[in-house]
């Protein structure tokens, strides 16, 4: 099922230039991005959006440097292109990291738009779409399995689960 689904979704890479370049956006630099507009709260209302910049970039670290290294270490899984010849690769520099589950991107993304989420439906939706799409294009790209990603986002919205729930209990 991963590799029908990878398949499914990097074919289209090299088809048409300008979805190449949207997906290279959503792989690289998307993230950077939604990072911004998570300290633009700050710039606009600090003492509202403090406690909840604070839950996001806490429950990010947690997923991306926690949970995701220990899952590695466990589970350690090749990326698609060290593992395939057939496939698409749009980006080269993802080589230097050989373990590709659970998708790092996709757990520190989603950890923070739950985070984002848990504090405004409307921006979180926003986010969350914005780390679907950065998932997404991480498979198209060619450098994660569907289930890398998936994983990734699971860890990233337990983890900003359990801070939330960490900092509600708290006050």
């Amino acid at each position: 099922m991963d590799l029908y689904l990878f398949k499914l979704i990097n074919q289209f890479v090299f088809k048409w230039f300008w979805l190449d370049i949207f997906g290279k956006f959503c792989a690289q630099y998307l993230g950077y991005v939604l990072v911004l507009f998570l300290f633009l709260f700050l710039v606009v209302r600090f003492r509202k959006y403090w406690k909840m910049v604070v839950q996001a970039v806490i429950s990010a670290i947690l997923a991306r440097l926690v949970f995701v290294e220990i899952i590695r270490w466990i589970l350690p899984r090749p990326r698609p292109f060290l593992e395939n010849n057939n496939v698409n690769l749009l980006l080269e520099k993802a080589g230097h990291i050989h373990n590709s589950f659970p998708s790092g991107h996709a757990a520190f993304f989603f950890a923070l738009s739950t985070a984002v989420y848990f504090y405004n439906k409307k921006a979180g939706i926003l986010f969350l779409t914005g780390s679907f799409l950065i998932c997404l294009a991480r498979v198209f790209v060619g450098i994660h399995w569907p289930s890398d990603v998936l994983a990734g986002a699971v860890v990233g919205i337990f983890s900003a689960w359990v801070i939330h729930k960490i900092f509600k209990s708290s006050t």
